[in-house]
């Protein structure tokens, strides 16, 4: 966490109402809580990742299936959700989020 409060320029309380309201997401991984790198632009969390976590945690995944997907290549999108978002491609990876319930 002192990492996130570090590259987010945000107190601790702020970070934490972060991740509450699903706009980062993270998981313990070997011991430390994490979140990946790439969820984080320009010292802000990725403004389309909010809405696709929350379809995803809908559709019954836990936060470490949603980092995985999102981390993962995925053959009907043709790149990692992650790198779609960061292209712009919001709708097409919740659409693909969708299917998965």
């Amino acid at each position: 966490m002192p990492d996130l409060v570090e590259v987010l320029n945000e107190p601790l309380g702020r970070v934490r109402r972060l991740l509450d309201e699903h706009q980062l997401i993270g998981s313990r991984r070997d011991g430390a809580f994490k979140v990946p790198s790439i969820f984080i632009v320009d010292g802000h969390p990725l403004s389309s990742l909010r809405g696709t976590i929350i379809v995803l945690q809908d559709a019954g995944f836990g936060d470490d299936e949603v980092i995985d997907w999102l981390l993962e290549v995925d053959d009907t999108i043709g790149i990692s959700p992650i790198d779609a978002l960061l292209q712009g491609r919001k709708s097409e990876v919740r659409r693909v989020a969708q299917t998965l319930a």
